[in-house]
């Protein structure tokens, strides 16, 4: 793939993503009984940008199993939805307490906390909603579907990773706690994202394995990325501000390896993702050059 091309590949989902997520926000029946104060506000938390990286990792492996793609793109935005609540909350002063996400103003600043919430809550429970009404899919697949969804954004997953989070500020971290914690945090969202599209194409458990766990390592390595964003980053350029978690006193990798250790185990992390697609040969180009990106980004 030639340089700067799979920036573009992404960009053009990122819009493509976008616009779906306007017609369903749009949409008569979710319009016609929803309070416009939180539908603008899940507006904002959800039309904010961003890189959209769930969703594709959706359509990319369902691609690999030639999966109906409308389909795929449904499954997608649902992943979108509790991504985007998850940032809502993760923002609140009660947690991460930004201000900015995107260079944008966070959903409580630019509209109040209790407003943020709910806003949350409505798009975790939109994204099942959507899944659930997939007509094209057997009712067996979407109960797979959800099961897994709910699996890897609760408590066995991002929730309990969020838990962990907080609970460790302000005490030094081992290692493995703090892998533990990034891999329920970050990783089981992508990591579903990667699965759910071998699910829904109905792909073999053994490739659903190889998905799972391209998907653990790239979501481990996004964020041992952000980590060292927040370290080294320039908060113009990163869409928010950096250099928070030290000033929280919430210990990371990227402190405790350094640049260069954490650099090293970034490559060692892609290299792994792409030993999982290898079965797959060329048709999981982009999703090795997704794993490139996510670890080697600058914002």
């Amino acid at each position: 793939m030639k340089p700067g091309e799979f920036d573009e590949i992404l960009k053009a989902n990122a819009a493509a993503v976008g616009e779906s997520l306007d017609d369903v926000l749009s949409s008569h029946q979710l319009v016609a009984g929803t309070p416009h104060h939180l539908l603008n506000a899940m507006r904002h938390g959800v039309l904010n940008g961003g890189k959209r990286l769930r969703p594709f990792l959706v359509c990319e492996t369902a691609k690999l199993f030639d999966a109906n793609p409308k389909v795929a793109s449904q499954v997608a935005l649902a992943i979108e939805c509790i991504h985007s609540y998850s940032l809502i909350h993760d923002d609140l002063p009660a947690m991460d307490d930004d201000d900015l996400r995107r260079g944008k103003p966070t959903v409580h600043k630019a509209f109040d906390e209790a407003t943020a919430i709910l806003a949350g809550d409505a798009l975790l429970t939109l994204a099942f909603g959507i899944v659930a009404s997939i007509e094209a899919l057997p009712a067996e697949v979407r109960v797979k579907l959800v099961t897994l969804m709910a699996k890897k954004a609760g408590a066995p997953g991002m929730v309990g990773g969020q838990v962990l989070d907080m609970q460790s500020n302000g005490r030094p971290r081992s290692e493995i706690e703090i892998t533990r914690m990034q891999a329920m945090k970050t990783g089981a969202l992508i990591s579903c994202a990667c699965e759910a599209g071998a699910l829904l194409a109905g792909a073999s458990d053994d490739d659903r394995s190889r998905l799972r766990r391209y998907g653990e390592n790239v979501g481990i390595a996004f964020q041992l990325a952000d980590d060292l964003l927040d370290e080294i980053g320039d908060a113009a350029v990163v869409g928010k501000a950096t250099g928070k978690d030290r000033e929280k006193g919430k210990q990371t990798l990227a402190q405790i390896y350094g640049k260069r250790a954490l650099e090293d185990r970034l490559v060692a992390l892609v290299t792994g993702a792409e030993e999982m697609l290898e079965p797959f040969g060329e048709r999981a180009a982009r999703l090795v050059e997704a794993a490139r990106f996510v670890s080697y980004r600058k914002h």
